[in-house]
């Protein structure tokens, strides 16, 4: 007969299992539902895409949906939440900012990665949707702002000169890798970073047209 120590540690390992277990098949729940909403969003966007039909592409019960993500635009904003990754360029000598800008997007736009995929899906989405478009201002707020800013030397014209970066950089990304639009879409990476490098290098910090 097993003593209480020996059954009360066999409890808790068993207990234990089943928490790992359980919080094992969530994350499993949550990967696969991610991934089917990216899926769905970018072959439907976001107004024809329904919880129902990620859920059924996920192989589950749309309320496991809605319990792990909540409403669509939640489940939206979780499938499309992602980081620019921008780089700092505090000690880039100031006449190099607007080209290296570029060549980071460039590689972060690319929709032959799953992270650049995500970007396109949300860029779609945000030309027709306004929950998409008001993720993708949040998106550019909370990130492209704070990297910017040690950049621009008047600290009153940040909001300016940040939203004519996002205008350029988002245009680009539309014309390039959206609507394929020739010859910007087959011109060779370094050459788009080199020319519209030149006016992002005029954006941060030329001085502002009234």
């Amino acid at each position: 007969m097993k003593s209480s120590h020996a059954l009360s540690e066999s409890q808790r390992l068993l207990t234990y299992d089943r928490v790992v277990t359980k919080t094992r098949r969530a994350i499993d729940t949550k990967a696969a539902i991610l991934a089917a909403a990216r899926a769905r969003f970018a072959r439907e966007g976001y107004r024809s895409t329904t919880i129902r039909a990620v859920a059924q592409d996920a192989g589950i019960d749309p309320a496991l949906v809605m319990r792990y993500f909540g409403t669509k635009p939640e489940l939206f904003a979780a499938a499309t939440d992602i980081d620019l990754r921008l780089p700092d360029l505090a000690d880039v000598p100031a006449g190099e900012h607007g080209e290296r800008l570029v060549e980071h997007f460039l590689s972060r736009w690319d929709g032959r990665t799953a992270e650049g995929e995500v970007l396109l899906i949300l860029l779609r989405s945000a030309t027709t949707d306004a929950t998409a478009a008001a993720s993708m201002r949040e998106l550019f707020a909370r990130q492209l702002i704070p990297s910017l800013r040690p950049l621009i030397a008047d600290e009153s014209e940040l909001p300016q000169r940040v939203g004519l970066v996002a205008s350029q950089m988002l245009g680009l990304a539309l014309t390039r890798s959206v609507l394929e639009i020739s010859p910007v879409a087959a011109m060779p990476a370094e050459a788009v970073a080199a020319n519209v490098g030149a006016t992002i290098q005029r954006y941060l910090h030329e001085p502002l047209r009234p």
